[in-house]
């Protein structure tokens, strides 16, 4: 496996996760980064995640990774700032964090690979980012399910 065939597994990886989640959030590409023999993937959503769903939408992810086969390596449930952090059967590095304003971040880290050059990604943004940008916006697209300030009915939020 080279860089590029690394990153194609890691968006194939996040491409999955993200079709897990319903209702869809929309989402943009990070900057894609290489090493002397790795290469990460990002991508953020830029659907407003409340507080009050942050559980539910943890516990979608967590569910699938977990379905997936991929061994949970750590867990921060720090209420402002929680993570999720796994690992899959070929050595992929995987996590969901969630930082500032309630952002959510999907990072891909390939194990050691040999080095090639790396394209863009293939996968289309759902949510726009102007080109122009220095920086990844703060979320900014209302979803009536998961923007919500009330938990979901029936689910005990985590604490």
């Amino acid at each position: 496996m080279d860089m590029q065939d690394a990153a194609e597994r890691a968006d194939e990886m996040l491409d999955r996760v993200l079709a897990e989640i319903e209702p869809s959030v929309r989402w943009v590409h990070g900057p894609t980064t290489t090493g002397s023999c790795t290469v990460t993937r990002r991508r953020t959503v830029m659907t407003v995640v409340s507080v009050q769903r942050r559980g539910s939408f943890l516990g979608v992810v967590d569910r699938f990774w977990r379905k997936s086969g991929y061994r949970v390596t750590a867990i921060n449930s720090h209420v402002d700032a929680p993570a999720i952090y796994v690992k899959t059967q070929d050595g992929f590095q995987v996590s969901l964090t969630v930082a500032d304003e309630g952002q959510v971040h999907f990072d891909v880290d390939s194990p050691c690979v040999r080095r090639s050059e790396v394209s863009n990604s293939a996968s289309a943004a759902t949510a726009f980012l102007d080109p122009e940008a220095e920086f990844i916006p703060r979320p900014n697209i209302h979803s009536d399910f998961w923007s919500a300030g009330t938990p979901e009915v029936g689910v005990t939020p985590r604490r």
